[in-house]
């Protein structure tokens, strides 16, 4: 025994026998307790002291967004020549090295996975490591010294526990870019446990055997009777005390990372199970109101003539169910009698294929604003700018739902969603809508199908100005003046719509502001024509002083962000965040409930930004898909394919009537560039007509008699003091009566 210590006493002095940072619990015991077998007892003593400074103690932070088990915090990581470092927020768990922009991305978006199992990890200089998987490297840099000794640890170690783990991963060296789902983290939460269990009874079985050896010791030397033969058993007890103390401390240290790793999954299962508890109450809320559809149905069906009956069956418009989740904000209010309705059409001519050079046409038009440049009917589409400012209303519904929302910041989540989901069709939608001609009307009678009445006006020509109003009979009100300001630059063209846009629930009295974001459409002069979003909306609730923040992030070739980002927060009138918003314009949007916010930062010299812990995301909108063909169709939705659908009854100046239009529409291009002519040149003859009556007047000293629209009249906003057009009423009551004798003749 004593040269088996003197050997080992040499190896530990040449750094052969150092105990292993990388080792898990059960290898860390085994690697200090082989060390010390058989050495002095100052010699163990040095040596488990020098084992205890080696482990940097490593971050274990219990949360329900990550793994008990974590060591997580801020590293800048190399993104590209560009850019250079760039900050991201790191997370080990489980064997895998994950990072996201923020601490709010943990709960949807994740940017990048790293599985340890064949990672190479080497360190370079000070606070700069390097990690190599599936032939990829990943340059990392830490604040400190101490913050990068601090991660090489808690990597050595992890990635031994992980080759231990996982003996089968076919692409353990690969980059996954998404995030693991719910059953494959349950299933890493429970190898945890058992690995734990097992280091645990790996130490009982060391303090057994050695508290056993520890005890014949003792009897030995209380036994002896030789005093010569006392300093070789004393060294003996010391050696095997010092053992057993090791080890009793190793099951200590065991005991302690247990009980943190249950305890911390103990409060994520808690809020799991929560979480489960609400969906199933939702769910039963759920059912119950889809039996009332269902005896509502019956009973209509009973009710009804068999032959009306089958004439719905078979001629009315298929339906499609997003998802369970928009079932549950279905109306169930008032009967639901099946009533004979209109089928509406679902497609229209397709597009002729006529090539025509649009730089031609505009090059020398640059600088000048897009609504006085002469454009052939080639780069419209058939559809006006009122029934475009109409397609806003596709996804109404959101209205509806918020309309029965009690909590205001969840209304305005589902507003938030609304003034978004607007910008869903454009994203093929390249074509020029038709100027509408002052004086043009626009109605949108869905009273049946979906509980409003639209009516659009255009106020003004120059600048072009529609006044539009919606009233709905589930509980909302919506009315907007837009002015159109657009500029030609030659490369693109940039369109800001300028003015505000209200909502009114009426239960609440909630009274809601926006503005629109900044179009462009880019590759004017060579390559694709496509349009973007860009900037910012902000959303009040003049009522409770509730805010959303919108961000439109433009789209950029260099960044890694998701095109067509939107990004939101949802605070109430302290400022006090409640609800981070997340998604795209032309896809979907989410909603997370924050429950924790905090600041971080990486060293001094990068800004500090709030970062908030959330719930899970839920879904607040989802795009439609498009209709069959709609390549060919201008790339219109399922309601842009109806609003130009002739219309019975309509005011004479409806935009379904104009000409020029409706013969674009059948594909009759050139007839439409010659009605489109007539018509422009009649307005502007019109024009010069109220200029000169306006000038006469001027000289005789009378009052100028300005342009009045018909169904709009200008009112003061208390609160902004602004003038803007606001529904006068009247249109509907015309449209039943079928008197048009006020409307002017302007086809």
């Amino acid at each position: 025994p004593r040269g088996e210590g003197r050997a080992e006493q040499s190896r530990q002095r040449e750094g052969v026998g150092q105990p292993r940072v990388a080792a898990g619990w059960s290898s860390r015991c085994c690697s200090s307790l082989s060390v010390n077998a058989g050495g002095a007892a100052c010699g163990a003593r040095n040596v488990y002291s020098q084992e205890e400074r080696s482990v940097p103690p490593l971050s274990f932070t219990p949360s329900g967004c990550a793994s008990p088990d974590t060591h997580r915090g801020w590293l800048l990581k190399w993104t590209n020549y560009l850019k250079g470092y760039q900050r991201r927020w790191f997370v080990l768990s489980n064997g895998l090295l994950s990072y996201y922009r923020t601490q709010a991305e943990m709960a949807h978006t994740c940017r990048g996975t790293i599985s340890l199992a064949t990672v190479h990890i080497e360190v370079g200089d000070t606070c700069h490591l390097v990690l190599t998987s599936g032939g990829r490297n990943y340059h990392l840099k830490a604040s400190s010294e101490v913050e990068c000794q601090r991660w090489v640890s808690a990597l050595q170690q992890a990635k031994a526990n992980a080759t231990q783990m996982m003996h089968q991963s076919d692409d353990s060296g690969d980059e996954v870019t998404v995030a693991q789902p719910d059953r494959a983290l349950t299933s890493g939460a429970l190898k945890t446990l058992i690995s734990k269990l097992d280091d645990l009874s790996t130490c009982n079985d060391l303090i057994g055997k050695h508290g056993a050896a520890l005890q014949r010791s003792l009897s030995e030397l209380e036994d002896l009777r030789c005093p010569s033969d006392g300093n070789d058993k004393l060294k003996t007890v010391n050696e095997r005390a010092t053992l057993f103390r090791i080890t009793s401390n190793a099951m200590i240290n065991a005991c302690r990372d247990f009980v943190d790793l249950a305890e911390g999954h103990s409060r994520r299962w808690q809020r799991a199970l929560q979480y489960e508890r609400e969906q199933r109450h939702h769910l039963e809320e759920t059912i119950e109101q889809l039996a009332k559809q269902h005896n509502n149905l019956e009973r209509a069906w009973r009710e009804a003539p068999k032959d009306q009956f089958c004439s719905i069956l078979f001629c009315s418009k298929p339906f499609y169910i997003s998802s369970l989740f928009h079932l549950c904000f279905q109306d169930t209010s008032g009967s639901y009698a099946l009533q004979q309705r209109r089928g509406r059409r679902s497609r229209i001519p397709d597009k002729p294929n006529y090539s025509l050079n649009l730089w031609s046409i505009m090059k020398n038009c640059i600088g000048k604003e897009l609504s006085k440049i002469p454009m052939p009917v080639n780069f419209n589409e058939p559809l006006s700018m009122l029934q475009r400012l109409t397609e806003d209303l596709e996804y109404s519904e959101l209205l509806d739902r918020a309309a029965r929302c009690v909590c205001t910041l969840e209304q305005m989540c589902l507003v938030a969603a609304f003034s978004v989901s607007s910008y869903s069709t454009t994203v093929h939608r390249i074509g020029k809508p038709f100027n509408p001609l002052l004086g043009e009307t626009y109605e949108l009678d869905r009273l049946e199908e979906s509980g409003y009445r639209s009516i659009c006006e255009q106020v003004s020509h120059h600048p072009p100005a529609a006044a539009h109003h919606v009233m709905s009979q589930r509980g909302w009100t919506l009315w907007q003046e837009i002015t159109i300001d657009s500029k030609f630059r030659g490369k693109y063209i940039s369109i800001m719509p300028l003015g505000h846009i209200h909502l009114l629930f009426h239960s609440s009295g909630n009274h809601y502001v926006w503005s629109k974001v900044t179009s462009t459409v880019h590759n004017i002069i060579v390559g694709k024509l496509w349009i973007d979003h860009s900037g910012d909306i902000e959303i009040v609730n003049r009522r409770t002083k509730d805010t959303c923040h919108l961000k439109f992030s433009p789209y950029s070739y260099f960044s890694r962000d998701v095109p067509r980002k939107v990004t939101g927060v949802v605070a109430d009138s302290d400022g006090l965040a409640h609800y981070i918003l997340s998604g795209s314009w032309d896809d979907k949007m989410e909603s997370a409930k924050i429950v924790e916010s905090s600041r971080g930062c990486v060293g001094s010299e990068v800004k500090q930004k709030t970062v908030y812990q959330t719930l899970p995301p839920k879904l607040l909108w989802k795009k439609y898909p498009l209709p069959e063909n709609a390549e060919n169709m201008h790339y219109f939705s399922s309601l842009a394919l109806t609003l130009n659908e002739p219309e019975e009854g309509v005011a004479p100046t409806d935009s379904r009537l104009r000409p020029d239009q409706r013969l674009m529409e059948a594909g009759l291009w050139d007839e439409a560039n010659v009605h489109k002519q007539r018509l422009e040149e009649r307005q502007r003859l019109e024009r010069k007509r109220r200029e000169a009556q306006t000038n006469i007047a001027l000289e005789e000293g009378r009052e100028v008699e300005m342009y009045q629209p018909l169904w709009f009249e200008k009112r003061l906003d208390s609160e902004t003091r602004e003038s803007s057009y606001v529904y006068r009423g009247g249109y509907w009551e015309a449209k039943e009566k079928q008197d048009w004798s006020q409307c002017p003749s302007i086809f």
